[in-house]
């Protein structure tokens, strides 16, 4: 029973110094229970026994009030809003001009203590015919074992490299565009579905992370008529279609704080939703590295992907190889809130010729989670058209 039920009460009884204390009393718990004892305390002659008695109910059940209102002072959880959204500008030589890349990515964090952590990403987009787009990128729960040991069980990120899994989000991304190879239908796998192990263990005066996983793995993709595998696709499926899990994993040492090398590999079976291709081997290996010093971010990172020979009458039994690399340099201009970027990457694909890209760009960083950028990309692929164009960007991390 609230302190306006006592008040009520007070009031049907006359009992006016009753009344003028409860009503002055703060609504805090510890208050409520002040209040009710000094109603007791308090009742007018013309009460009788019977109001005295009432009043001591009232008392008991503010008492157990107090006591819920204290257990809801103590908070096991914990929830958390971020994300990122941005929107962008390309104009390409051979081409409309569009503003699009219009995204909103928020991140769910829920913690329980200092135990379980339950993390999730959405992204809705609007896409080219005006429609939005939404999915879910990833959902996680993270079990904190020890200081050196998170279980994560979900979809995640693809721990392979580490533009994934850590560079990817509009608003850390120097440039506009994602490299060569590091998006959709590429060499390097995007998510997956699965159980994952990571951490990272002192190791003498260096440090190392770890992280090994494994998930349902990947699907190919055939072509529009079905008679050629186009892609690897790692978009993290619910499903598995073959018997197999893909397992893999990714270590990084950091010898010395500004400096990152990282190893990563993935094996196992995969195979498109008809059955057509057969079952096949599945390989990736990748390799990264990043340093920072005095303004200067260095990065570079190689990825190649490829699936075993299938059986004679399987649709384009061959081995297939998808492999990409790039290399970029960063430089915050001392005193300025400007930014040089500039990349270089190759991507080349099972049968046909590769595509280098050279990117530059200028950003402008109003704060440390929000920045614009102006960039300009050449694409070029032997025998194919050369796909240049300008790019533009501006990108919010909340």
């Amino acid at each position: 029973m609230h302190i306006s039920h006592v008040l009520r009460r007070a009031r049907v009884r006359g009992d006016r110094r009753a009344i003028r204390v409860v009503s002055t009393l703060s609504v805090h718990p510890v208050a409520l229970a002040v209040a009710a004892t000094l109603a007791v305390g308090l009742p007018s002659v013309a009460g009788a026994a019977d109001d005295l008695a009432t009043v001591k109910s009232d008392v008991e059940q503010l008492k157990r009030d107090v006591a819920q209102a204290n257990e809801w002072r103590t908070v096991n959880s914990n929830v958390h809003l971020t994300g990122y959204a941005a929107v962008s500008y390309s104009a390409p030589e051979a081409g409309d001009s569009s503003f699009g890349g219009t995204t909103f990515n928020p991140i769910f964090h829920y913690l329980y203590k200092d135990l379980l952590l339950l993390e999730a990403e959405l992204e809705i987009e609007l896409e080219d015919d005006g429609a939005t787009a939404t999915a879910l990128e990833y959902l996680t729960l993270d079990l904190f074992v020890n200081d050196y040991l998170t279980v994560i069980a979900g979809k995640f990120l693809s721990p392979i490299g580490q533009f994934r899994q850590n560079l990817h989000p509009a608003w850390i991304n120097k440039l506009p565009s994602a490299p060569l190879g590091f998006g959709h239908e590429g060499a390097a796998p995007l998510s997956d579905v699965g159980l994952q192990l990571r951490g990272g263990v002192p190791l003498g005066p260096a440090k190392v992370n770890y992280a090994v996983y494994t998930g349902n793995g990947p699907k190919l993709e055939l072509n529009g008529v079905g008679t050629e595998i186009e892609a690897v696709m790692s978009e993290g499926f619910g499903a598995d279609n073959n018997e197999n899990k893909v397992v893999g994993a990714r270590i990084g040492v950091l010898p010395v704080p500004n400096l990152e090398i990282g190893a990563s590999a993935a094996t196992g079976s995969t195979l498109d939703d008809t059955g057509a291709t057969g079952k096949r081997d599945y390989d990736v290996i990748g390799a990264d590295a990043a340093l920072q010093i005095a303004g200067l971010d260095l990065r570079a990172e190689y990825v190649r992907s490829e699936i075993g020979a299938g059986p004679v009458a399987a649709v384009d039994p061959g081995e297939k190889q998808w492999k990409t690399w790039y290399g970029q340099a960063a430089y915050r201009i001392p005193g300025t809130p400007l930014e040089a970027v500039a990349r270089f990457g190759k991507f080349t694909p099972p049968g046909a010729n590769p595509t280098e890209q050279w990117a530059v760009g200028v950003n402008y960083v109003f704060a440390a989670n929000v920045i614009a950028k102006l960039a300009y990309e050449a694409n070029d692929t032997e025998g194919v058209e050369d796909d240049d164009r300008a790019l533009a960007q501006i990108a919010y991390g909340f």
